[in-house]
């Protein structure tokens, strides 16, 4: 893969953004390589939720959201793209596990949390301040 000098790129050598964790894949060494190269990692597991609330609910606690936070789908997109409240840092790596089970019972939602995480990793890009890179897992890693 030929990867743009222009864009930016996660720890891996691939372009930030929104990409799907091949199953096998062993996610701990991902999340060092960004841990070390002074990226945030946050690791969402999905198993377990069971409705949107329960999803705001843990990505409020995983993500370290604003007591502002709304708990919605826009409140989420604005935290996201807004981290004022968080060290700068040259880039953020989540990791949503569980994906797959999560999508197969909530698959609205799951349309809708993949279509705001796009929105956040196309703002992160294009404003050129921080990469931002979204890794759907399968399972639990």
């Amino acid at each position: 893969m030929t990867v743009d000098p222009l864009e930016p790129t996660d720890p891996l050598g691939e372009p930030a953004g929104l990409r799907v964790w091949a199953d096998g894949d062993p996610l701990a060494p991902a999340l060092a390589a960004a841990a070390e190269a002074g990226w945030r990692t946050y690791r969402l597991d999905l198993a377990g939720v069971r409705s949107r609330a329960a999803l705001m609910d843990r990505c409020a606690q995983v993500l370290d959201l604003p007591p502002w936070f709304g708990r919605n789908w826009d409140a989420l997109a604005d935290c996201l793209t807004d981290l004022s409240w968080e060290p700068e840092v040259p880039g953020r790596l989540l990791a949503l596990t569980s994906w797959s089970r999560y999508a197969a019972a909530r698959p609205r939602e799951a349309e809708v949390l993949q279509e705001v995480l796009e929105s956040v990793v196309d703002h992160w890009r294009e404003s050129g301040a921080a990469a931002f890179t979204t890794l759907l897992v399968s399972g639990v890693d």
